[in-house]
């Protein structure tokens, strides 16, 4: 991916990790189970062979319902979700001073 977050980076493509690295950035919103998937760049069939993890450690929480279809964020009150955010925070500042000398480098 061109474009992949710090976490998936450092901890690698997992597709529990991508799901949680999708509705990490997209944490205003709310998505069904087909957007998570083509969100975090998985399959269907491997959103829902990974979900029931997911739901067990209570890392999203049903927001509403449409008809047959309910619409899931990230539960940010979860403890997994809490150090996940805060590893984000510190792998990012510790990548930060790395990135800006790559910057000046080609700036020059």
């Amino acid at each position: 991916m061109e474009n992949e977050s710090i976490l998936v980076e450092y901890l690698g493509h997992n597709p529990v990790l991508l799901v949680i690295d999708f509705l990490l950035e997209n944490r205003l919103y709310d998505y069904s189970k087909q957007q998570i998937a083509e969100g975090s760049g998985i399959g269907r069939v491997t959103l829902f062979n990974n979900w029931s993890k997911v739901e067990k450690l209570g890392i999203v929480k049903e927001t509403r319902r449409f008809g047959n279809t309910k619409l899931y964020k990230l539960n940010e009150q979860n403890a997994v979700v809490k150090k996940l955010i805060e590893l984000e925070l510190v792998l990012g500042e510790k990548t930060a001073p790395k990135e800006e000398k790559q910057a000046s480098k080609i700036r020059a």
